[in-house]
């Protein structure tokens, strides 16, 4: 697991627990990690949040991460898993062109999970939430058999909002940000590996482009989606909502040498971890012929005429993506 400054709770003993502390105590602990910016008009402790809105839109989404699916805690320490869980609702706000501003978040846990591992996954989430200048403004909490995380994000677009079904036929397909780092992170945990120690941080810790969904905005972009489940799974989310077929070129991404020890190692084709790997929540457009794309964005593909997503003009059979179900 990754080193992380655990900042103690004044008034918590060493190794208490969720248990130990009670609701009200945890909730008067986690308060003080989440600095209120400017735009929180009324923060945690009623029974709401008041957060100033912005002219134009105001964008909203969620994400529930669960113990064992989502996460491991012995793949990963709780500030690691915070700014994981912060990261994969910050990106769906940068997939629309807009920025986020504030984020409430829910924790079901065993009531002996150590009290300060729910600090130090606050402290995860409020690192990366200012990042983007965001605040963690409530939340809610209780017991539950395993560890689950849902954070909702709020957030505004300067602009107007850019769709997955604003495709169309003859435009370019970009991305900006890492792909396939954090998938191939994952393989190596999930074989019981530590290293390329690069992949598995990637995985630990993601890296969004957040300032990649207004810049792509700006210019222009026709549709957006941030990759969290698989790179042809999300395009295909694209193509599907546009109506258009969308080819991705296996050419256009080099491949890290860590990538290819892994593929090595796994006796795998590391091109898998690109095209079928999420969690490094990269964002993917498409931009009108022509257009000269936004700094960190680089052309994979093209749009056409027809439905579905290809690889080289041609069918691909292997993972996808992500399913939930």
């Amino acid at each position: 697991m990754t080193e992380s400054s655990s900042r103690p709770a004044p008034g918590f003993s060493a190794g208490a627990t969720l248990a130990d502390v009670g609701e009200f105590g945890l909730i008067a602990a986690l308060t003080g990690r989440f600095e209120q910016g400017d735009q929180v008009y009324v923060g945690p402790g009623d029974d709401a949040a008041v957060i100033r809105a912005p002219k134009g839109h105001v964008v909203v989404s969620t994400d529930v991460l669960v113990e064992n699916r989502h996460f491991r805690r012995d793949w990963a320490d709780a500030v690691d898993i915070g700014r994981r869980a912060a990261a994969a609702n910050l990106s769906d706000i940068n997939a629309m062109g807009g920025t986020a501003t504030a984020l409430t978040v829910g924790l079901a846990a065993p009531s002996e999970l150590p009290a300060q591992w729910a600090l130090d996954l606050a402290d995860g989430i409020a690192a990366e939430a200012g990042k983007v200048g965001a605040s963690v403004v409530g939340g809610d909490l209780t017991q539950a058999r395993e560890v689950v995380v849902a954070i909702t994000v709020l957030g505004a677009c300067e602009v107007a909002p850019v769709l997955r079904s604003g495709a169309h036929a003859g435009e370019v397909l970009a991305i900006a940000g890492r792909q396939g780092w954090a998938a191939a992170g994952l393989a190596v945990l999930a074989r019981g590996f530590r290293s390329p120690r690069a992949l598995v941080e990637a995985y630990r810790r993601p890296e969004p482009p957040y300032s990649a969904g207004l810049a792509a905005a700006r210019a222009g972009a026709t549709a957006m989606i941030d990759v969290s489940d698989g790179l042809l799974a999300d395009v295909g989310h694209i193509a599907g909502d546009s109506g258009v077929a969308i080819d991705v070129s296996r050419g256009a991404f080099e491949l890290a040498d860590p990538m290819h020890a892994v593929g090595s190692a796994l006796g795998v084709d590391p091109m898998q971890f690109v095209l079928g790997g999420g969690d490094d929540h990269a964002i993917v457009a498409t931009f009108p012929a022509g257009t000269t794309l936004p700094e960190g964005f680089h052309a994979i593909g093209s749009v056409a005429a027809g439905e579905g997503v290809t690889v080289d003009g041609g069918a691909y059979d292997g993972p996808r993506g992500h399913a939930h179900f």
